[in-house]
């Protein structure tokens, strides 16, 4: 090797030194440290004690709530996935036409992602308040029927989903960019061709917008599977177990376990189903999307 390529290579390590120095420090370190967590009994304040498998032992033959919390976190990704990229792409379509005050729109409709989480979750709980929310409100002016929302063990959830739904501008803003990346000779030689709505909508427009979908299918089952802050404010995981998601589960386990001593080493054996939940997901998406994504490399 020469003495230029020897420089340029110690040049090239220089500049990733701080993308790898990152990914061991907030990544790698954690990751594995949480698995050695998972096999101990270790609260935070003792050191930890070497277990084995017992805490994925207790998890799946012992814990009354771990199952009930499984049900819960499916529950809310088959209800949440479908329900907010059918709505993000529904606004995405309707902003991507041309009329005055399209630009207004597209702000109102983002801008409840760049509004504090906590404090719109807290008045969404005002809002399906049984008694004095203006949801039941509302219902009751349109002679409606109404319901207890969170204090529903069957309506707890989709009311939960309800208010997930109102951060669903981020994924109207991809679908938008995606919408407008499609080529217009496209539709121009559609209309040429007599084609209706239905037909270029999905002949054309679902199959050139289906990379981006494939991603909106991870990136929204991703963030379900982790969805933490929606039931821990507006339900605390009941009633019952109808809102208990695996993140709330861990939470409690991990760090407030409703004043009992903290059970790190076991919630972390809950870090590692939940990881595995995750990747095993987005495995499967991935494996199967040449189903039903086009690409240039896609046989005709």
């Amino acid at each position: 090797m020469s003495r230029n390529a020897g420089s340029d290579v110690r040049a090239g390590y220089l500049f990733i030194a701080p993308a790898i120095i990152g990914f061991t420090v907030f990544v790698a370190y954690p990751l594995v440290r949480s698995f050695y967590l998972a096999l101990t009994k270790y609260n935070g304040l003792t050191d930890p004690v070497f277990v084995g498998l017992a805490n994925f032992r207790r998890l799946f033959t012992v814990d009354p709530a771990f199952w009930p919390s499984l049900r819960a976190t499916g529950y809310l990704v088959v209800l949440y996935v479908p329900l907010s990229l059918a709505i993000g792409l529904a606004l995405a379509m309707f902003c991507n036409q041309r009329f005055a005050g399209v630009r207004i729109v597209r702000t109102l409709a983002y801008l409840p992602v760049v509004l504090p989480a906590v404090a719109t979750i807290t008045l969404w709980k005002f809002i399906l308040d049984p008694q004095v929310g203006l949801l039941n409100t509302v219902l009751e002016k349109l002679h409606l029927p109404t319901s207890t929302w969170l204090q529903s063990p069957t309506m707890s959830m989709p009311s939960i989903v309800l208010v997930m739904l109102w951060g669903v501008g981020g994924t109207m803003i991809i679908f938008l960019a995606a919408l407008q990346a499609v080529p217009t000779e496209l539709y121009e030689a559609a209309r040429v061709d007599g084609a209706g709505p239905y037909a270029v909508f999905f002949r054309i427009t679902m199959p050139m917008i289906s990379p981006i979908m494939l991603l909106q299918v991870i990136l929204q089952t991703t963030a379900a599977l982790q969805t933490f802050n929606q039931p821990k404010i507006l339900t605390g995981g009941g009633p019952g177990f109808s809102t208990n998601v695996l993140m709330l589960s861990i939470y409690n386990n991990g760090f407030s376990n409703l004043g009992r001593i903290p059970q790190l080493g076991y919630a972390s054996a809950q870090v590692w189903v939940l990881f595995i939940l995750i990747i095993a997901v987005i495995a499967l998406t991935a494996k199967f999307s040449s189903l039903w994504t086009y690409s240039d490399n896609t046989p005709d």
